[in-house]
Order: structure tokens, then C-alpha cells, then sequence
């Protein structure tokens, strides 16, 4: 039977309506389309041979029905073989950048459906899209590759690692491209760097830190700040000896690393603040070396100052890094070692009573690490003063309060050193 290009074109004209309708910013109509069918229709206007227009159209309609509610993004799975065969070589760009989009959505929604697409074959030809140098298709794929990878299970983010040509390809946007383009890119590096350590050991040899490193001396975007900070964040975390390898004093690398550090220390913005914060604890927590290039910098006057200024998020960063610096890894029995310089210094710029202070926080985490750095006072400071520093600060009275605390933990904790530091002949001999 032939058929003329009216009809074609009535269909098109149709779906166009319907993408319109669905695109509405307050309230789209997705409820309605999916109970009158619009799913299988969308599915056979995707039917392979189909021209391009209706293709898009049809692309276009799914991608706005995944952004809906979690049974609305469920609704497509009869969709997803077909989006994914549009991610092929044989796709016009636009289309097979509409289905990425779509299937980028649907990847957002939840792990269930990201294992779906991962066992219909969708993180190839996503990678795939990566390899040129054509951008918005590039940022889109990398937009929708970083939802499809972002775990809990690694496995997906190590499949990617041995496509042929990624690592290159990420490699060469982070450093060349755009800032939008960057910041798609940087993302899925966070995860790969997140979940895999050959990730993060095969970034490492690519010069990865370099990169990173210039983003932020040279970006003043938010957006693309974030997710490269979190990946240094994630590599300085990781595995040990790659970090041993790169972080030694001296070399220009590390000096560039924590002078861009304190750069975000200093800006105005409360989450690069606290990402910075969280990637130089993490250096805090290192060797000894390690230590002493963060104690010997600006770092240290200035998360004395957050510590008391700062908003609690941050304040309860900056806590990591200064604790991190006064402890070495812990010996058999379990306790940390002190560093003994480093703690007098810091409890003689004033910091104590700001760890006191998250002693009385409700937030666990917070008040663990306040009574952590309590014990290193009481047990290390130097002719038996670290009790009379405490008492000073209204520590005992900040440690009482977990007398009947719920969390046994902190209970046991306080408890204990209360009783051994402050127990009955405290004081006896004055």
C-alpha cells in the first residue's frame, strides 16, 4: 500500500502537539498521555526506517514523560530497547542526542532502572558519543553516562574505564573544552573516581591532578567547580600510594594543589568552602609530610577562624582538618599517636573551645569529633594541664550531658573520660 507524505507529515505535526503539551513547565499532561496509550504509540513512531522529524518528535515526547514522577520515568521500559538502538552510528546526531537525554533521565530515577539499561547495552554507544569533539552531543552523552554510572555498584564505572578511547576523550574535554561541556565531563569523572581505584590510579598517570589543578586556578564557574574539586577530593581519598606518589612536599604539583585549595577556602561560597575543607582533611590525614605541608600553610590560620566563625557544615570540616593534624595513624592498642607539636600549637591559637562547642551539637558525627579531640588534650598536653584546659572551656559540663545519651558510643565515650580525668581526687591536691 502507498502511502503518501500527507499522512507522514499529519503524524509529525501530531507528535509535535504532543511534545508542546508535555513540555509545559507547570504542569504537563503526562498522567493523561501514559492512560491514553501514548507509550505504544511513541514506541512504533521510533520503529527503525522511520524518518528523522518523527524520530526526534517521538525522542522528544519521552524524554519529557522520564521527567516526571518515578512511575511516570517507569512507564518508558517498553521504550528503552529502541532509544538505545537510536544511539547508533546509523542515527542522525539530533536524534541519537534526544534518545541519550531520554535515556539520561530514565537513568536518573533510581538504580533499578540504571541496571536495566546497563543489561540492555546502553553504557556503549553512550560512550561512544564521547569520543568526538561534536559538543553539545558530547556534554549530553556525558550528562546521561554520569547518571547511568553513578553506582552504589561500581560495576558500570569500571565497564566504561576499558571502553576504547574514553579515558583520551575525557581526558581532552576536561583540559580543551568549554565550561558546560567541562562540567558534564568532570561529573563523570567524580563517580568514576568515586567507585574505581584503577579509575582513579589510570586518571593519576593521565595527569588528571594537572587539569584538575588549572580548572580551578583558571574557572570562576560554580557549577564546574564543584565536581572537580569532588574528584580531587575523591583521588586525595582513595588509594594511598597513588596519592604518596604525587603529594610530596617541594614538588610543584602539591604546592599548586593547596594553594588552589585555599584559594575555595577564601571564596564566598559555602559549598566549595566545605568541599576544600573536605579534600584538605583528607591530605590532614596522610603522612606525616602530609601534615606538616598543610600545618605550615595559610590553611591552618584560617580553619581556626571557621571553627569559630564559620556556618556548623563547615565548621565541622574544618574540625577534620585540625584534628587530622595532631594525630599520626594509630599503633596496636588502637589509640591514635599524637603529634605532639602540632596539638600545643593548635590548642595555644584557641581551638578547644570551638571543639567543645561540637561536643554540644546534636549532630553525632559533630559531637564524636569534639570529644575525639577532648581525649587528645586531657591525654596529651604537656605537665598533666589538658584537665584544668577543659574544665576552663566548660568541657565537663559539655561531656555530663551524655550521662544517659542514647548513643552508646558517645556515652561510653564521655563517660569514660570523665571519670578518668575528672574522677573523684581531681583536684584533691591544690
Amino acid at each position: 500500500m502507498k502511502r503518501g507524505r500527507g499522512a507522514m507529515q499529519k503524524r509529525v505535526s501530531a507528535l509535535r502537539e504532543l511534545r508542546r503539551l508535555l513540555s509545559m513547565s507547570e504542569f504537563p499532561p503526562v498522567e493523561a498521555a501514559l492512560k491514553a496509550g501514548a507509550i505504544s504509540i511513541l514506541v512504533q513512531c521510533l520503529s527503525f526506517g522511520s524518518p528523522d522529524e518523527q524520530l526526534l518528535e517521538a525522542a522528544w515526547c519521552l524524554t519529557n514523560i522520564a521527567a516526571g514522577k518515578p512511575e511516570e520515568t517507569k512507564a518508558l521500559l517498553p521504550a528503552l530497547p529502541l532509544l538505545i538502538a537510536h544511539l547508533g552510528e546509523k542515527s542522525s546526531v539530533p536524534v541519537a542526542e534526544q534518545c541519550s537525554w531520554a535515556l539520561g533521565n530514565v537513568a536518573g530515577e533510581g538504580e533499578d532502572l540504571r541496571n536495566v539499561l546497563l543489561s540492555q547495552g546502553a553504557l556503549l554507544p553512550l560512550a561512544r558519543m564521547m569520543l568526538p569533539n561534536k559538543g553539545s552531543t558530547v556534554r549530553t552523552a556525558a550528562w546521561a553516562l554520569s547518571n547511568l554510572i553513578k553506582g552504589p555498584d561500581p560495576k558500570a564505572a569500571v565497564e566504561l574505564m576499558k571502553v576504547d578511547g574514553v579515558l583520551d576523550a575525557i581526558i581532552r574535554h576536561l583540559k580543551k573544552a568549554d565550561e558546560d561541556l567541562a562540567t558534564e565531563v568532570a561529573w563523570v569523572v567524580v563517580y568514576l573516581s568515586a567507585l574505581s581505584n584503577l579509575g582513579s590510579s589510570l586518571l593519576v598517570k593521565r595527569d588528571i591532578l594537572q587539569i584538575l589543578v588549572e580548572r580551578l586556578e583558571t574557572s570562576n564557574s560554580l557549577q564546574l567547580l564543584i565536581p572537580v574539586l569532588r574528584t580531587l577530593g575523591n583521588l586525595v581519598a582513595g588509594d594511598s600510594h597513588t596519592i604518596s606518589a604525587i603529594l610530596i612536599p617541594g614538588h610543584e604539583i602539591t604546592d599548586n594543589i593547596i594553594m588552589v585549595l585555599i584559594k575555595c577556602l577564601k571564596c564566598e561560597h559555602r559549598v566549595l568552602k566545605k568541599e576544600a575543607a573536605w579534600v584538605l582533611s583528607n591530605i590532614a590525614a596522610g603522612s606525616i609530610e602530609q601534615k606538616q605541608l598543610i600545618y605550615c600553610s595559610e590553611v591552618v590560620p584560617l580553619a581556626l577562624r571557621f571553627l569559630s566563625t564559620a556556618p556548623f557544615d563547615i565548621r565541622k570540616e574544618v574540625a577534620y582538618v585540625l584534628g587530622n593534624l595532631c594525630v599520626a595513624p594509630a599503633t596496636g592498642d588502637g589509640k591514635p599517636t599524637l603529634v605532639l607539636d602540632h596539638l600545643v600549637s593548635l590548642v595555644g591559637r584557641g581551638c578547644l573551645s570551638g571543639f567543645i562547642d561540637l561536643v554540644r551539637s546534636a549532630d553525632i558525627e559533630a559531637a564524636r569529633l569534639g570529644l575525639q579531640f577532648i581525649e587528645l588534650v586531657l591525654r596529651g598536653m604537656p605537665n598533666g594541664e589538658g584537665p584544668k584546659l577543659v574544665e576552663g572551656e566548660d568541657g565537663i559540663d559539655a561531656m555530663e550531658r551524655f550521662q544517659f545519651h542514647e548513643n552508646q558510643d558517645l556515652r561510653t565515650m564521655a563517660n569514660s573520660l570523665v571519670d578518668k580525668y575528672f574522677g573523684e581526687d581531681y583536684g584533691a591536691d591544690e
